[in-house]
């Protein structure tokens, strides 16, 4: 199956490479964000029906048998060793750094609670900085889920003596 991955993100990426388009030109064509385009390119996201025929009008060169391995539930995984690439270990360096802030700043707004992950919009903007230098922007859109209270009588998978239910 990871093989099969690697040959099907290799030929993704090639007709990306091949159409000379952007992210950022293919995110407009689509409706979709940068980062949302990369992942169904990389097989990290599914393809949905009413999106193929945008993504296929801006990728003519997308054969069939792309199209349908793009609207299979994706194997999301990644290689260790991407840690290893400098722009990846910085992003991971920069979470782990203000980790704790961001959390107890999400707790103090919204209460015990996590951000998705899977209801999570993400993308990276350029921008210029006051200084007139270049700066990247990587927004995380995620919902906002709070942790659940766990009190024994909303547990329904939990046996019930005879005669209480």
């Amino acid at each position: 199956m990871e093989q099969n991955k690697e040959s099907t993100v290799a030929s993704l990426q090639a007709v990306k490479r091949e159409s000379g388009k952007s992210y950022n030109q293919l995110a407009k064509e689509t409706g979709l964000t940068n980062v949302y385009v990369a992942q169904l390119l990389r097989r990290q996201a599914q393809l949905k029906p009413d999106t193929a025929p945008r993504l296929r009008e801006a990728l003519p060169d997308l054969t069939e048998y792309l199209m349908r391995e793009m609207m299979r539930p994706p194997l999301r995984s990644y290689d260790p060793s991407l840690i290893q690439d400098p722009t990846v270990y910085r992003l991971n360096e920069a979470v782990m750094h203000f980790g704790e802030s961001i959390k107890e700043i999400i707790n103090e707004e919204f209460g015990d609670g996590i951000m998705s992950a899977i209801d999570f919009y993400c993308s990276v903007d350029k921008i210029q900085g006051v200084d007139g230098k270049d700066r990247v922007v990587v927004t995380f859109d995620g919902k906002y889920l709070p942790h659940s209270e766990q009190k024994s009588e909303h547990m329904v998978s939990r046996p019930r003596p005879q005669g209480k239910q």
